[in-house]
C-alpha cells in the first residue's frame, strides 16, 4: 500500500527515482511517455513546441499525481536559444535532473529525388543535430548526479533503410551511432546512454499516405500506450538498446548480418510503396 513515504517498504527516492526532462512531450508518443513515466518521477520538465498541448498534458498529470512537480517549456530545440532555455528550466528541477529523454522528432515520407531541401534540413536538425547538442548541454548536470542517464528515442528505421524515408533513416541511423559512441565514451562515468527504437506507431507523425501504405502492406503498428509501457520496461532493465516489435527485431538482426536478404524482402514491396510515395 502507498504511504506518505512512497510505496510500503520503499523510500520516496526508491519509488520515484527519476527527475526527468522529456522532449517532444506534446506529441503522440511523448504524451504517452509522460503519462507512463509520471508515477516513477518526483519532478518532470516537459518540453515541446505546442504550449496548449503541454498545458493540457500537465492538467492530466496533476489530476493523477498531485504531488508531482511539473515544469513546462515551449521551446524550439532546433535553435540554440531553445536548447539553452530548456537547460535553464531543467536547473529548476528539485534535486537536479537525472534523466534526459530525447524524444522530439519529425518525419517525412517522400521520394528523395524531389524532397524539398528545407525538409531534409529540418529532419537532420530536429532528429539528429538537436538531440546531440542537447546531450552536450546536459552532460554537466547529469554528471553531477550519482545515476544520470540519457535515453535517445530512435526508430526501427535507424537500422533498416526504407524507401521513401531516406533522409529520415539517415537521421535515426546517425542518432543510434551517436548513442553507441557516447555510451562507450562515458562508460567509465556515472552517466548511462541508451537507445530505444519503436516500430510503426499510430500517431499524427504519419501522413495519410503512410497510413494507407501501411494498411496495404499489412504493416503492424503499435498504439502509443504500448510503446510507453515498453519504454518503462526498458528503462527498468539493464539493456542499453531495444528495438520494438516482431518481426522487426528479426529484420534488424538480418539487416546487420546479411543486408542482401532485407534488400530482397523490401524489393518485393517496392511496387506497393511507390503507389503511395509522394513525388
Amino acid at each position: 500500500s502507498a504511504t506518505g513515504n512512497g510505496v510500503a517498504g520503499m523510500s520516496v527516492a526508491e519509488a520515484k527515482p527519476y527527475r526527468a526532462v522529456l522532449t517532444g512531450a506534446a506529441g503522440g508518443i511523448g504524451q504517452s511517455l509522460a503519462l507512463a513515466l509520471a508515477a516513477s518521477c518526483s519532478a518532470m520538465l516537459l518540453v515541446g513546441r505546442n504550449a496548449e498541448k503541454l498545458s493540457a498534458l500537465r492538467e492530466k498529470l496533476v489530476a493523477l499525481h498531485p504531488d508531482l512537480e511539473i515544469l513546462l517549456i515551449a521551446a524550439d530545440l532546433s535553435s540554440d536559444v531553445g536548447r539553452e532555455a530548456t537547460l535553464i528550466a531543467a536547473k529548476s528541477l528539485p534535486g537536479g535532473v537525472n534523466l534526459l529523454i530525447n524524444n522530439a522528432g519529425v518525419s517525412d515520407f517522400h521520394a528523395f529525388a524531389s524532397q524539398p531541401m528545407d525538409t531534409v534540413e529540418s529532419l537532420i536538425t530536429t532528429n539528429l543535430l538537436s538531440p546531440i547538442l542537447l546531450c552536450q548541454k546536459f552532460l554537466p548536470l547529469l554528471q553531477a548526479q550519482s545515476n544520470g542517464q540519457i535515453v535517445n528515442i530512435g526508430s526501427v528505421f535507424g537500422d533498416i533503410g526504407y524507401p521513401g524515408f531516406a533522409a529520415y533513416c539517415a537521421t535515426k541511423s546517425g542518432l543510434r551511432g551517436f548513442t553507441q559512441a557516447l555510451r562507450r565514451e562515458l562508460s567509465d562515468s556515472r552517466v548511462r546512454v541508451r537507445y530505444f527504437a519503436p516500430r510503426a506507431t499510430r500517431t499524427g507523425i504519419n501522413s495519410s499516405a503512410v497510413d494507407q501504405m501501411n494498411a496495404a502492406l499489412k504493416t503492424q503498428a503499435d498504439e502509443p500506450k504500448v510503446v510507453a509501457q515498453a519504454f518503462m520496461d526498458f528503462l527498468r532493465s539493464d539493456r542499453n538498446e531495444r528495438v520494438l516489435g516482431w518481426p522487426e527485431q528479426l529484420f534488424v538482426l538480418i539487416n546487420r548480418l546479411r543486408y542482401q536478404i532485407t534488400d530482397n524482402a523490401i524489393g518485393k514491396q517496392l511496387e506497393v510503396i511507390k503507389r503511395y510515395l509522394p513525388n
